[in-house]
C-alpha cells in the first residue's frame, strides 16, 4: 500500500489456523497481530492500524459480520477479506455490502488470500457447481439469510423459522454441505 509497511490483523478463534497464517504472512514481509475474538479485534485494530484484515465470521460471542464495519472504521485504509468455514450467499452479500474486499471459503491457502486482498482471484479459482444446489444447502442458505435478517439472534431466527431454538443451534453447529 504505497510504500507503507504491510500489516495484517488476523481475527479468528482457531489458534492453529491463525498461527499458520501468521507465520506465512510474516515470511512475506507482513507485521502480524492476532485476535481470537471480534471484540478484542476492534481495540487491536485501532492501535495497530493494519493495512490488511483477515476476518472469520463464526466466532464466539460476537459474529465477525457484526464487527466488520467497526474494524473498517478503526482502520479506514485497510483491505478486509472474510474467510469462513460457514459460508452462505446471505453472509457473502452482507459482508460485501459492509465493505469487505473479498469473501472466501475455508480452506484457502495464503496465496489465494493474498490474491483476494489484491482483487486478483481469477475465475479459475472460483468453484462453479455443475449440478443444482442440494436441499440441505438450500436449507443452510435460508437459515443464514433469516439469521442475518435477525442480526444473529438465535431465538428470533428460530421463531421466524418455526423451529425450536435448540434445533436451530444444532443445525448451525454443523458445517454446511457443499452442494
Amino acid at each position: 500500500m504505497n510504500g507503507q509497511p504491510r500489516k495484517i490483523l488476523l481475527v479468528d478463534d482457531d489458534h492453529t489456523f491463525t498461527s499458520v497464517m501468521a507465520r506465512g504472512f510474516a515470511r512475506r514481509g507482513f507485521a502480524v497481530e492476532r485476535c481470537d475474538n471480534a471484540t478484542d479485534a476492534i481495540a487491536v485494530c485501532a492501535h495497530f492500524q493494519p493495512t490488511h484484515i483477515l476476518l472469520d465470521l463464526n466466532m464466539p460471542e460476537v459474529s465477525g459480520l457484526v464487527v466488520l464495519p467497526d474494524l473498517l472504521r478503526a482502520a479506514p485504509a485497510a483491505r478486509l477479506v472474510v474467510l469462513t468455514g460457514y459460508s452462505s450467499i446471505a453472509t457473502a452479500v452482507e459482508a460485501t455490502k459492509a465493505g469487505a474486499t473479498h469473501y472466501l471459503c475455508k480452506p484457502a491457502g495464503i496465496e489465494v488470500v493474498l490474491a483476494a486482498f489484491d482483487d486478483n482471484v481469477s475465475s479459475e479459482e472460483v468453484d462453479v457447481p455443475n449440478a443444482p444446489i442440494s436441499v440441505e444447502r438450500l436449507e443452510w442458505e435460508h437459515i443464514q439469510r433469516i439469521l442475518n435478517d435477525n442480526d444473529g439472534n438465535i431465538s428470533a431466527t428460530a421463531r421466524a423459522l418455526g423451529m425450536h431454538r435448540r434445533t436451530l443451534q444444532r443445525k448451525l453447529q454443523k458445517r454446511p454441505v457443499r452442494r
